[in-house]
This record gives C-alpha cells, structure tokens and sequence, in this order.
C-alpha cells in the first residue's frame, strides 16, 4: 500500500466531509476512497473515521493522525515546490478563518502585503463571527477576538482591541448621558450575540473597583455591524471593539461615554492545530501578522 497516497485520500475525506466529496475532489471512485482509508486503518492498526449512515466523524486517534498528516503533507507540498524553483519560501494554499468585520476593515490590505512578500502562497479566506473548528473545516489559521480562550486551545496572542461604549448624539439628547455603568440598566441597549459575557458588561472604574451592569437589549444581533448602523440611526448604546465603531466616532455620528471605566479586555488571537507540529506557511503568516500590526501601533497617533 502506498501510505502517502492514502493519507491524503484521508486528509481529503476529512476535510471534505465525506468519501463522496473527496472522490469527486480526488477524481476517484467512491470505492477507491473507501479502500484507500480502509488500508490506511488496517495499517495504523487503529479506526480513524466512526461512519454512520448519514454522518461522520473523527475517532481520538483519527483525530491526532489528521492533526499530524496535515502538516506533513504540507510540508511534502512545500518541499516539491522549493525544489523545483530552488528556494524555501513556503508555497502552497493558506486556508484562513476571521471574523467578519476584522476581516473587512483591517485583514484585506494586510493580506495584499503578505501576497507580495510570499508570492507563491495563495490564500482562501472565510469570513464569519462564529467559532470555526480547524480541524472538521480544514482551516490553517483562525483569528478570533477574545478576552480569553477556551483551555486546550493552541493560539498565539496578537494584539490588543480597545472597546468603546458610545450611542448616537441624538439618543444621548432625547435619554440622558449615563455617567455611571449601573445607569446602562435604565437604557435601550444592542448586544451582540456571540459576547463571553452575553448580556452581562464588565466594567472596571478608574479606582479599579469591578462592576457587572445586567443590561436587558432592545435588540441582539451576531453582525456588530449591524449594531453600529442601530446606534447611528439613535436605536441605543453599544459595546463594540474600536474598530467597529471608529469611523462613526470621528465622523461623530458616534460619541463615546463612560470613557473613565475600562470594559472588555479583548485581544485578537491566531489560533493554530499544533504548536509542534507547524508547517512553515502558518509560520510565516502568524509572523506577519506580529510585525505588521506592531508596524500599525507604532504609526497610531
């Protein structure tokens, strides 16, 4: 049997989601899937795939196995391709997963420069505020907004978000400026949806005295941006990462409050399979990253 071959033929099931799908990706048959898979079991001497009739699913030991091949076919990948332009830069595809809104406003001119000093990766970027998993979506890098992250998980700390408090000017007229977190309980307020803290906001006052102000939400919704429209338009207050809500602060379509008391400590993160075993792609974009947005707080006024 051919191990490598199979192993891809796996990779490819398991990233695909089916023996189906990665036959028509592989242009085999379903049958020869199957037996590529089957053999590879029968040689690691262990199940790496539970089937049902209608779904399937990675075994502990199908889970390690993926966990390692990827890299190691990323890292055949990259080696075929260095040896046949005579160099080292990583090559290849760099799957990457990152909210919504961060992805808009601030990933696609870091993407264009990360093109240009490594050419020969190409990228394919999913955009969504959920919580993608890596493994069963074939995901290299997931960037996530965060104050902290699940135990277990293997990340790298990027940078820090700042969060604001604010509400349109009109709103704060027609209801009163709070001048304190517990007034946030007496206003309209929009949530977003996939908040750690749900509806329950930290703060923590200039004398470092914690507070939580359970707000009740006029309106909860998974699109920070979304949230900011309604904020503009005088729906109430939101909580958001500064990047959200910049341009409407400058333009003050927005206006910051309870600007004293610290809330949220969110931070962006790079969230990655192994840190043992890492193919050189997902070094070097993680790398970048770091520079870049070091490049990008130094510049800041």
């Amino acid at each position: 049997m051919d191990v490598l071959t199979a192993t891809r033929v796996f990779v490819q099931t398991v990233d695909t989601g089916g023996f189906a799908r990665a036959a028509r990706a592989l242009d085999m048959s379903g049958a020869v899937v199957t037996r590529h898979v089957a053999a590879l079991e029968a040689h690691l001497g262990t199940r790496l795939l539970n089937r049902t009739t209608r779904r399937m699913s990675l075994t502990d030991a199908g889970e390690e196995f993926y966990e390692r091949a990827r890299v190691i076919l990323d890292q055949v990948a990259e080696a075929e391709a260095a040896a046949a332009r005579g160099t080292q830069s990583p090559a290849g595809l760099l799957r990457v997963s990152a909210p919504l809104s961060y992805g808009i406003s601030h990933l696609a001119p870091v993407l264009a420069r990360f093109r240009q000093r490594y050419p020969q990766l190409h990228l394919d970027i999913d955009l969504s505020d959920r919580v993608v998993d890596l493994v069963h979506e074939g995901i290299d890098v997931g960037l996530r907004i965060a104050t902290r992250l699940a135990p277990g998980i293997v990340a790298r700390r990027l940078a820090p978000l700042d969060v604001v408090v604010c509400a349109a000017p009109a709103y704060l007229r027609q209801r009163g400026v709070p001048r304190e977190p517990a007034e946030l309980a007496g206003h309209e307020t929009l949530s977003f949806s996939y908040l750690w803290a749900g509806d329950e906001w930290p703060f923590t006052s200039p004398d470092g005295r914690r507070e939580t102000v359970r707000v009740l939400p006029a309106v909860h919704s998974s699109s920070g941006d979304l949230l900011r429209e309604l904020a503009i338009a005088g729906g109430g207050i939101i909580l958001q990462p500064r990047f959200i809500v910049e341009q409407a602060l400058r333009a003050g379509t927005l206006v910051p409050i309870l600007e004293s008391y610290a809330s949220l400590d969110l931070h962006l993160y790079a969230v990655y399979l192994s840190a043992k075993y890492l193919p050189s792609k997902v070094r070097v974009f993680i790398d970048f990253l770091v520079e870049d947005l070091a490049n990008e707080a130094a510049h800041e006024p």
